[in-house]
């Protein structure tokens, strides 16, 4: 962990993947991931519901339409998967290199930041809630940080190098001018100036940040609190026209379908953030727990290791937090959004928050995205990505102070080398400051009290003496004295990197190998492709029995959505309708909670014939209500049955709330634009690098 640059990166990489496999393991085998919200199957169809022109409000666009278009080439169950390992991998890599450009942190810091950002409440709670593509845009947030900074450097004309500061107790220090990604000056010199091909690397990775993070609208909302924070003024409009046109495939939904309509406020009771044991709503969210439902979390967070693993995160993050404020507006800025996004959630579960919530729904068309306000949380994990790793340089600055005034001489005694001491000990603590956070290059001047100090500190004449002069066998014991600091130093932050990873770890330990085996890949009967050969005609699908979730056997204990939307090929009629916590949350499915009610009273075939009905699936081994349904069923053409399912057939449906041709095209070049932004940001990204 203390190698070079370039393979200190590889170290940081490398162990980004590996905790990534050590969480999601047993999803590297077949079979598909189906666990509550989590949906993969071998294929999907371009339906209107993938469009977001269905009845339901479009709140998985355009992650869906994305499968559909990729999986009749690459299996759904391997792109799932692919996305999710991808991501998670991302978001650890991207908190590395978010602490080491924005606060300077070496290999030993990047490693903390990295395990903080996967190893977490939030990720095991997200995880067991199925919202893989939610973690899409959580992964995203320090690569918007990263881009939306680069381009405020661009937009100012010159990129600074980021100035650690030396900690508590600390005489002074410097805060940077401008937190860049890869327009920083040279270490241990002033800002230099910044082309406008870095400008366009800048853009391209913020377009396809925003475009990776808005998979989901959720994930899009999340990225542009990031990326308007830190792209400064200059640059402010165009970033959000940027972002904006990447949220064109779910506001064009919007408007062209019917997720303007209110949603139901007893969402926002059902959804609210939940306090957890020994915590309370605030504390929960501040130690990144908190989701709304109880059953998907890890068992560890129902024993006082959750207190135990909060109060320990929180140490942690508190540690840094005082370096990350001094370290520039972009800390400021991410500890800013960090506190927000604990405390706005947190009163939004109180009960005149829960009143506010309620009115937003009935009044603002779209506000269902903000009724489950834990999933913000999300936005605190950059800023405690950067506390952790600061932190590493804050112990082990306390550690050497306190180890210097154990060992330091009996009062009046060597009086006459006071000064020498006390000049001893500026220049060791300069020498760790530089070095604090286990920096890949040794000789990094850290702070300063202006800005020119540190270029003059790194040229040997500012010492008082030129190479080849009668001090050169100073200068030589100096730069000696000097590597064995540095060595000393990255020994020390990779000592203080250790304890911080295993405190980390250890009270969340059950989020290895799929949280406790709880993720695994299952595998749909045989029956199912079959269901899908047999639907050849128009009309939509009923689904029985009622509800929205199921009980497989082969799906495991817990619930799962019901698969039939996203593997079929015609639209798939649901209610919407949740029970959560108690509370009845009505979807926006006006004409599928008809269709359901008609079926569970034994309506007449002809009377789902006017609703648009072509096709009955009787799901037969899952719990739920059946009503007298069979009175139907025995009235319509059975086309295929097998011990899981059955399919029934009704014909001439009278075809109901299908989308127009101009809807479509319309919504298809939403989709185009998204994928076009997310291609060539990556592309702009790739070819325009940041050059750290």
């Amino acid at each position: 962990m203390t190698g070079s640059g370039g393979r200190g990166r590889v170290w940081v990489a490398g162990y980004c993947a590996l905790l990534t496999l050590i969480i999601v393991g047993p999803l590297a085998g077949s079979g598909y991931l189906l666990l509550r919200d989590a949906v993969s199957t071998p294929r999907s169809y371009l339906t209107d519901s993938a469009l977001g022109l269905g009845a339901a409000a479009p709140r998985a666009v355009p992650q869906d339409a994305l499968l559909a278009f990729l999986s009749p080439v690459i299996d759904g169950g391997i792109l799932v998967k692919a996305i999710l390992i991808v991501a998670l991998w991302s978001g650890g890599y991207g908190a590395a290199v978010l602490a080491r450009r924005f606060v300077d942190a070496g290999t030993g810091a990047q490693l903390v930041a990295a395990t903080l950002a996967l190893w977490n409440p939030f990720v095991a709670e997200r995880l067991l809630q199925g919202h893989w593509s939610l973690l899409t845009g959580y992964a995203a947030l320090p690569w918007v940080a990263l881009a939306a900074a680069r381009i405020r450097s661009a937009a100012a004309g010159v990129g600074h190098h980021a100035v650690p500061t030396t900690g508590a107790g600390s005489r002074g220090s410097t805060e940077q001018t401008a937190s860049t990604i890869g327009h920083h000056g040279p270490r241990g010199g002033t800002g230099r100036a910044v082309g406008p091909g870095r400008a366009i690397g800048g853009w391209g990775a913020l377009a396809a940040c925003f475009a990776a993070a808005g998979l989901t609208p959720t994930g899009s909302l999340l990225a542009a609190v990031v990326g308007l924070a830190l792209v400064g003024r200059r640059a402010f409009l165009p970033a959000l026209g940027l972002w904006v046109l990447t949220c064109a495939p779910w506001l064009t939904a919007t408007a062209l379908g019917s997720g303007a309509e209110p949603s139901d406020p007893a969402g926002v009771a059902a959804f609210a953030a939940r306090a957890e044991p020994w915590l309370g709503t605030l504390g929960s969210l501040a130690g990144l727990g908190g989701i709304w439902n109880g059953e998907a979390v890890p068992a560890s967070r129902t024993t006082p290791l959750a207190l135990v693993g909060t109060l320990l995160l929180l140490g942690i993050v508190v540690l840094g937090v005082r370096a990350v404020w001094a370290s520039g507006r972009d800390g400021r800025a991410l500890l800013v959004i960090a506190a927000v996004a604990i405390v706005l959630p947190a009163l939004g579960a109180t009960g005149w928050g829960l009143a506010a919530g309620e009115w937003l729904m009935v009044h603002v068309p779209g506000a269902g995205l903000l009724r489950d306000t834990q999933k913000y949380v999300a936005l605190a994990m950059p800023a405690y990505a950067l506390c952790a790793a600061a932190a590493c340089r804050t112990v082990l600055m306390w550690w050497r102070r306190i180890a210097a005034d154990s060992h330091a001489p009996s009062a009046g005694i060597h009086q006459t080398r006071t000064g020498s001491a006390e000049s001893q000990t500026d220049a060791t603590g300069a020498a760790a400051s530089s070095q604090a956070f286990g920096t890949d290059e040794p000789g990094h001047a850290a702070a300063a009290s202006e800005p020119g100090d540190t270029a003059r500190a790194a040229e040997p004449e500012h010492a008082g003496f030129a190479p080849g002069s009668s001090a050169g066998g100073a200068g030589t014991i100096d730069a000696e004295n000097d590597s064995a600091a540095d060595r000393s130093s990255r020994t020390g932050i990779n000592a203080v990197a250790a304890l911080f990873i295993a405190l980390l770890i250890f009270p969340l330990a059950d989020l290895t190998w799929g949280i406790g085996g709880q993720m695994r890949p299952v595998h749909y009967p045989a029956g199912w492709a079959e269901v899908v050969e047999h639907i050849d005609g128009p009309g939509d699908v009923a689904v029985l029995p009622g509800g929205m979730f199921r009980r497989f056997p082969y799906s495991g204990t817990a619930p799962v959505l019901d698969p039939a939307p996203r593997i079929l090929p015609n639209d798939v009629l649901q209610t919407g309708e949740l029970r959560v916590r108690g509370y009845a949350v009505n979807g926006e499915g006006n004409r599928a909670r008809t269709v359901e009610e008609t079926l569970l009273r034994g309506g007449s075939p002809a009377e789902l014939t006017d609703l648009g009905v072509g096709w009955i699936l009787l799901e037969r081994t899952t719990p739920g209500p059946l009503g007298t349904a069979e009175t139907t069923l025995t009235a319509t053409e059975l086309v295929y049955q097998d011990t899981d399912l059955a399919l029934y057939r009704i014909p001439d449906p009278t075809p109901r709330d299908i989308s127009t041709p101009a809807q479509r095209r319309t919504s298809a070049a939403a989709h185009l634009l998204w994928a076009a932004l997310l291609l060539t940001g990556l592309t702009l990204a790739a070819l325009r690098p940041s050059t750290r």
